[in-house]
């Protein structure tokens, strides 16, 4: 049976706090609609120009949960934070729950810089075995401004 911290290496215990370069994301109209079409959203405000400026907004508003489409070039590392690999014993991962803050409405065309840096890590034993469950938080600037932040866990086994 594995002790409290097997697979909380030094190197994962260096990686807590630790920032990963920043990542544009793109919001862009088609991905807006796609996105809301997706999750079950019927508000035309997020398919409609019109009835978004009807309703107040200079362009198509993002739903919740939408913050773009990172900006990548064939080659490119993988974006923030590996989701798996902090201990290459683990090769088996999962969302272990994911929460939005949205400060500002982020809207199409905007292009947000995602920041993102690994807030926590802990070890737990299930009935699959020991997990390690990596909780990451990413914020998303327009400019200097902060529209949104995400801390997502990770699992992995």
């Amino acid at each position: 049976m594995s002790t409290a911290n097997d697979l909380i290496t030094p190197e994962v215990e260096a990686s807590i706090g630790q920032e990963y370069p920043p990542v544009v994301h793109e919001v862009e109209a088609p991905g807006i609609r796609m996105w809301a079409r997706a999750v079950g959203y019927d508000d035309l405000v997020f398919y409609d120009e019109g009835v978004a400026r009807d309703r107040g907004f200079a362009r198509l508003p993002a739903p919740p949960g939408f913050l773009g489409i990172p900006v990548s070039r064939p080659g490119d590392p993988e974006p923030g934070p590996p989701i798996r690999g902090l201990n290459p014993a683990l090769t088996r991962s999962l969302n272990g729950g994911t929460e939005y803050t949205h400060v500002r409405q982020v809207l199409a065309g905007d292009r947000l810089t995602a920041t993102t840096r690994i807030v926590e890590v802990k070890q737990r034993d299930g009935s699959i075995g020991p997990m390690l469950l990596i909780t990451r938080e990413t914020t998303y600037r327009r400019g200097e401004e902060t529209v949104a932040t995400l801390r997502a866990t990770v699992i992995n086994y």
